[in-house]
């Protein structure tokens, strides 16, 4: 196979993300193939810096080593259960937890955040994250050498997706990224454009992942998107639990698919001659994912990073490269292997 470069784009979806662990894994096997930029949100921004961080300083045998790290520490030291970020001292403690531990999250976080806020926790506040995130080598992360990391937020105050890159890449941002309002504090981070302090959520809001900051004319045309979001589901949801769970991927794909949907009407006007040459990049979209996987599993799995999932995320994730390079490597650099068409009809 000659030598080909690429583009990643990695969604969000909490402990979910260990499938594009599993993708990035794969494609690691594969010697001809290069990357040049990576955009992440929320798990994909962890998984983007672990690999970015990686390949900088060991190349692919690095990237590897550092996601296994990544999802190693996420299985250690992370649990996303509501129960834990509440003050000791909130009456009933016990009584909630059941409550947890009988209604999926979705329900629950929508009730509990009706009466409850990260904010109550007081000086007791810890974002559980902050132990992965902080032991990412920074100085790797923001390096010259290897992709190009992107990562995102969204600003509470505007609503508009911020896009970090190079050295605006800090643990701060990452946890921005990955910011679920419900269950986090709004990260603050000082914004050189506005002159301000701004709060940020979760980048998956605005962008999940962003796939603009991928069409800078030095990257080549292919775009990857790691997709952990099932985009179809046959069964109309009719549980509470159901109809909150499909609103919530719903949610966090709109945007990914505004943005293809923009790439699918640049292709029409190039087809039909009715840009100037050159004016708007070609973008070749490719989509890997496992949605028969992903609508097995259900909300609460997102924030309970278990181990035993994740390794079976992982293999998911492996699979469904080697499917997809099966099948469409040689299209790399000529076609997309994703119909935006088919996939708006």
């Amino acid at each position: 196979m000659n030598r080909k470069s690429i583009n990643l784009a990695l969604q969000g979806g909490g402990a979910h993300g260990a499938f594009t662990w599993g993708v990035l894994d794969r494609f690691l096997d594969e010697e001809w193939l290069d990357y040049a930029a990576i955009s992440g949100t929320s798990a994909g921004a962890l998984n983007g810096a672990a690999f970015k961080a990686g390949y900088a300083r060991a190349g692919r045998q690095g990237a590897r080593e550092s996601l296994d790290e990544l999802w190693s520490q996420v299985a250690e030291s992370v649990d996303l259960r509501l129960e834990r970020l509440m003050p000791a001292q909130v009456p009933g403690s016990e009584a909630l937890k059941r409550w947890f531990d009988a209604f999926t999250p979705a329900a629950f976080i929508d009730g509990m955040s009706r009466v409850f806020s990260p904010y109550d926790a007081g000086p007791f506040y810890v974002n559980p994250l902050s132990s992965v995130v902080e032991r990412f080598r920074y100085r790797d992360v923001c390096a010259e050498e290897g992709p190009r990391l992107h990562v995102s937020a969204t600003n509470v105050r505007t609503g508009k997706v911020r896009v970090f890159t190079g050295e605006e890449i800090t643990a701060d941002a990452i946890l921005a990224s990955a910011c679920l309002p419900e269950i986090f504090q709004a990260v603050e981070i000082d914004d050189p454009k506005t002159g301000r302090t701004e709060a940020y959520w979760d980048g998956g809001y605005t962008g999940n992942p962003p796939l603009f900051p991928l069409f800078e004319p030095a990257y080549p045309r292919d775009v990857v998107v790691i997709s952990i979001n099932p985009l179809w589901r046959d069964e109309i949801p009719r549980t509470p639990a159901q109809i909150d769970e499909r609103i919530n991927e719903i949610s966090f794909n709109t945007s990914l698919l505004r943005e293809l949907r923009a790439i699918n009407f640049v292709h029409r006007l190039i087809r039909e001659d009715r840009l100037p040459e050159g004016s708007m990049k070609d973008v070749l979209i490719h989509m890997i994912a496992d949605d028969d996987v992903m609508t097995e599993l259900g909300a609460k799995s997102k924030i309970l990073p278990e181990w035993g999932m994740l390794a079976k995320l992982k293999l998911a994730g492996r699979a469904a490269a080697d499917r997809w390079l099966e099948a469409h490597a040689d299209k790399i650099g000529k076609e997309a292997s994703t119909d935006l068409q088919a996939l708006f009809d």
